[in-house]
């Protein structure tokens, strides 16, 4: 196991973005003002049932052809909102594939193990951690005191426990708590690190896979440029 003073040389910030795939626009309903026929059927109707002896007020008269206008601007309004939907779920799937074979930061304890496992502790000021791993059990696996400077660290394992014994694949879970010189707490925030495998665009908002587990997009928090090979 390791524990580095920094994060790998390279950072990008990620946006956060969610989705299914573009649906096409609901087919337009008819509207008063696309059937001239209906409308006229409508206007003739209420002028042959009206009371002679006291005749449709012209005002009134007026202020329901505005309210049937309005409804249909309303029902239009919602068939092109229900298109910008369609169309913003779209981008946003787009964009969760970009992730795809990148290593990414997201925030979180828990880290799947296959060789190495990698956490990312951010902490605000200097402090010594004491840093422990446990199973998916609940059994500590390794435990041990590092010291961290204010800002990202990155803290590696191997998959060795504290008696040389190398563990098995599979879900751990990191905890750290600092004190600073003065003995007093200091909050670490923990992320995990991995290489996102697959994106689910069948789910909305759309998941990423990273080490089995899924997360949505606007949990990632860094995306890790691989470092470039040494000639």
């Amino acid at each position: 196991m390791a524990i580095e003073a920094t994060l790998p040389p390279t950072v990008v910030s990620a946006p956060a973005t969610n989705t299914d795939k573009a649906v096409p626009a609901s087919t337009s309903s008819t509207g008063l003002a696309d059937n001239f026929q209906t409308f006229l059927t409508l206007l003739t109707t209420q002028l042959q049932n009206q009371n002679p002896l006291d005749p449709l007020d012209t005002n009134q008269f007026t202020q329901q052809l505005v309210q049937f206008a309005g409804v249909e601007q309303q029902l239009k309004s919602n068939e092109q909102l229900k298109a910008l939907i369609a169309i913003e779920k779209s981008a946003q799937a787009t964009q969760a594939l970009i992730y795809v074979g990148h290593t990414v930061a997201v925030d979180g304890s828990s880290q799947q193990f296959n060789g190495s496992a990698t956490w990312n502790l951010k902490a605000d000021r200097d402090a010594t951690a004491a840093v422990t791993i446990t199973n998916s059990a609940g059994q500590t696996v390794y435990s041990g005191n590092y010291t961290l400077s204010k800002g990202n660290a990155s803290f590696v394992w191997d998959g060795k426990g504290n008696d040389g014994t190398q563990w098995p694949a599979g879900a751990y879970k990191l905890t750290a708590t600092a004190k600073d010189a003065s003995g007093k707490d200091v909050g670490i925030a923990t992320e995990i690190q991995g290489i996102v495998d697959s994106v689910d665009l069948t789910a909305t908002p759309a998941l990423l896979s990273i080490g089995g587990d899924t997360y949505t997009t606007d949990q990632i928090r860094r995306v890790v440029r691989p470092t470039a090979a040494a000639a």
